[in-house]
């Protein structure tokens, strides 16, 4: 199979999660399905919110962006980083995708009240992620990214 982008132009993908296993499966879920995009990886929202922004050191992140969140991190959590970044004039339209351990009904309503796109629980099996990942390529190729 050959290598391919989320979308055109291609998708820098922001993963904010602080757990190194869950990282490395996600990166093993981009490979396996042959993703070639840019990620970064922050460890907390306030690094994410840094890089979205270019601040504190960081160059800001090249758009267009999908943001791979978890929510439960140090500093800021992912529900912290989402009314952050929701009442940021310059970043409320980033699409987001919650991957999480959380199952927990008002952790689901109240993020998409802070509508993101999609929310999924985080299992440990790499058939999950490879899935979740294969949807997010999909959803990638059909939708239109605000800049």
């Amino acid at each position: 199979m050959t290598p391919t982008s989320l979308a055109t132009p291609p998708v820098t993908i922001l993963l904010v999660d602080d757990d190194k296993f869950d990282k490395l499966a996600l990166r093993r879920g981009f490979r396996d399905v042959h993703i070639v995009n840019q990620v970064v990886e922050t460890r907390s929202g306030v690094e994410a919110l840094d890089v979205l922004r270019g601040t504190n050191g960081h160059d800001a992140l090249a758009q267009p962006c999908l943001v791979v969140l978890d929510l439960n991190m140090p500093r800021m959590g992912g529900l912290e980083f989402l009314e952050e970044l929701r009442n940021d004039p310059a970043l409320r339209r980033t699409l987001i995708f919650v991957m999480t351990t959380s199952a927990d009904a008002s952790d689901v309503n109240r993020c998409y009240d802070k509508n993101v796109a999609g929310y999924t629980v985080k299992t440990r099996g790499g058939e999950a992620v490879r899935d979740t990942v294969a949807m997010l390529q999909k959803y990638c190729t059909v939708v239109a990214f605000p800049n």
